[in-house]
């Protein structure tokens, strides 16, 4: 279907998400030349870390181009857009305001990879501006959050794609297909981790003036104000509760998202949990270097562990899901799945398959998904729902830590059950004016 810029047939609110992703194969052979009409325009949002890597996916698929970028820091703003003119294309036209960037004329859609805490205010004022978003996981910072953008997004039509692109990854995939095709029996617990060696102590740093060129009090945006410390500015802002979830939703999102495609299932009953700094416990990060996590389901359990500073997780994986089941425990990461059978008579109860072999991307296939959607009308691979499920789940972990006890949640109301504490939780923090998801 020819794409008419900001006129995108509107998504489907009853459309199926699907993990078996058609025409992404395509990748691996040659390329189609989209025709004058299929050329797309996007611009990007938070452009130093994920922002960038989203944007040089793009990039990688013909008839995309980039053509404006927003950043509060100006030296990085400048270096990404020189980076993006070295690849043959003109140089972005820059903004310090994101607001500014969604008038950008003729743009197609818009790339969000700041910090968590945007996250929610940039998809919604990007929609309320007749673009599509390929926003960057988590889909928020609380649970609340995550409900306000769920409903704005599916009240607008637009399409917004979050950034957990294991959702395109064939070997993910694969590994799904052969969890819903039952070899491996009844399903009783689901084991989601990540061990992360790398992950060194925080050391402490004095307040100081923000640098030259950032324009930090839009960079702490709806956050409380506070004076600049470099220990909460890029990459590390993930250690910090008003900016993020630590690696519960860091890495949870992705992992924990398996698990709950795996079993097919919805919001767990009741979710507890315990851990804290143990490894680091003087550094200067506030989310737990150490935590345990129970989700409870009607049939089954869901167990979520984290550690910084080791590498020897389950199944001696730095990350993974495994679904233990009466036949076999399967083991999936990013370097790709196995089962281990069980046995009876010396003999196993399940054929071991022999997973195949993939070559490629998993982020450009997420990209080309996405795409896909925008010229043909596929359907997302990690659609708002998706981000908005396991955004949801990851924070009641973190919520169940802060308030240490098991805690009750109720679908239906979209809370915790006479919980008020665990409730403001699940809220986040209160907004700094003039801010606000109030729509």
């Amino acid at each position: 279907m020819p794409l008419s810029r900001r006129t995108f047939s509107r998504y489907l609110a009853t459309a199926p998400v699907a993990y078996l992703i058609p025409g992404v194969a395509s990748l691996a052979g040659p390329v189609r030349t989209p025709a004058p009409s299929d050329q797309v325009r996007f611009g990007v949002i938070g452009v130093n870390g994920m922002g960038f890597s989203n944007t040089r996916s793009f990039l990688r698929h013909a008839g995309t181009e980039c053509v404006a970028m927003c950043d509060v820091d100006a030296g990085v703003l400048d270096r990404r857009a020189s980076q993006v003119a070295e690849t043959g294309s003109a140089k972005p036209a820059t903004y310090a305001d994101h607001r500014a960037l969604l008038e950008h004329p003729d743009m197609d859609f818009v790339i969000i990879g700041t910090p968590d805490h945007w996250h929610p205010i940039m998809t919604l004022d990007a929609v309320d501006a007749g673009l599509d978003v390929y926003v960057e996981k988590p889909l928020a910072n609380s649970i609340g959050e995550s409900y306000a953008t769920l409903d704005g997004v599916l009240a607008s039509g637009r399409k917004v794609q979050v950034g957990q692109w294991q959702r395109s990854g064939p070997h993910w995939q694969d590994a799904m297909a052969f969890v819903h095709s039952g070899a491996l029996g009844n399903i009783r617990t689901v084991k989601t981790w990540a061990y992360q060696g790398w992950m060194k102590p925080v050391a402490i740093k004095p307040d100081a003036p923000a640098p030259d060129g950032v324009d930090y009090d839009r960079w702490l945006g709806p956050a409380g104000a506070r004076p600049f410390n470099p220990n909460r500015f890029h990459f590390n802002f993930r250690w910090f509760w008003d900016y993020a979830g630590g690696l519960m939703t860091d890495w949870g999102v992705h992992i924990l998202d398996f698990a709950l495609l795996g079993m097919n299932a919805s919001f767990p009953k009741s979710v507890m949990a315990t851990g804290g700094k143990f490894a680091y416990p003087d550094d200067a990060s506030e989310t737990p270097d150490t935590l345990q996590a129970v989700f409870e389901f009607d049939d089954f359990t869901m167990l979520w562990e984290h550690a910084t500073g080791i590498d020897l997780g389950p199944y001696r994986r730095t990350h993974g899901v495994a679904f233990i089941g009466n036949n076999g425990t399967q083991v999936v990461d990013r370097g790709g799945w196995e089962v281990i059978a069980e046995e009876e008579d010396r003999q196993p109860l399940v054929s071991v398959p022999s997973p195949a072999g993939y070559e490629g991307s998993d982020l450009d296939r997420h990209t080309a998904n996405f795409l896909a959607a925008l010229r043909e009308d596929a359907p997302l691979a990690a659609d708002i729902r998706v981000g908005h499920h396991v955004a949801s789940v990851a924070h009641m972990g973190n919520v169940a830590y802060k308030a240490g006890r098991k805690l009750y949640w109720d679908e239906a109301s979209r809370s915790f059950n006479d919980d008020p504490e665990a409730n403001q939780h699940r809220d986040g923090l209160q907004y700094r004016s003039p801010w606000t998801l109030n729509r």
